[in-house]
């Protein structure tokens, strides 16, 4: 993505990926998991020239979403249970995201066997660590959790962080897809360009 134009399409593309799925406007029709995760990360990969702006947008975004929800549901939104001192370690939690797409983007020279290891390690380094913050946040700073104890906290971080790496996985995958698709179809179209000008 070298072009203002592509990384506008990119943001928006992401915004509105993120504001469908965190709002759960597709779970009338089919469980469709929130996309929050892989959009962070897909967002460190493509808009790191735009990071001073773009995340802290994306961030905010998630939080208005968040905001819309639970209005919608008739609740004060800081008195819901979700919306505690936990709450906002939601801000580190979804920076490890956009920091692992940041690093595959400074290392990535085109769709290969080796970048597909890296995107895999990075998936599951990062969606670790930013459930360590967002689920560690929760337990141990809200109020919802009577009595934490570390055996606790350890068995709900195991429980969550299948589901959340295997739907943080689906998304990434397919943008990773698209990737791979598009630098063949410019490869293609290159070689059809020179082939004309001969």
């Amino acid at each position: 993505m070298n072009t203002t134009l592509h990384r506008a399409i990119v943001l928006s593309l992401l915004a509105l990926l993120m504001a469908a799925t965190r709002s759960h406007v597709f779970t009338h029709f089919t469980p469709v998991p929130d996309a929050s995760w892989a959009v962070f990360l897909i967002g460190g990969f493509y808009l790191r020239d735009w990071a001073r702006w773009a995340f802290p947008a994306l961030m905010a975004l998630a939080v208005a979403i968040d905001w819309m929800v639970i209005r919608g549901q008739g609740m004060d939104f800081f008195a819901h249970y979700c919306v505690s001192p936990g709450y906002w370690m939601l801000v580190p939690a979804h920076a490890a995201m956009w920091a692992g797409g940041h690093w595959l983007g400074r290392h990535y020279s085109g769709a290969s066997l080796g970048a597909l290891v890296r995107l895999a390690a990075v998936v599951v380094a990062a969606t670790a660590t930013c459930h360590l913050f967002a689920q560690g946040g929760f337990y141990w700073l809200s109020a919802a959790v009577a009595e934490p104890t570390l055996a606790g906290w350890a068995a709900n971080y195991g429980h969550w962080i299948g589901p959340y790496l295997g739907s943080t996985a689906m998304f990434v995958a397919v943008a990773a897809a698209a990737q791979a698709v598009s630098e063949v179809v410019a490869r293609h179209s290159a070689a059809t360009r020179q082939q004309t000008r001969r």
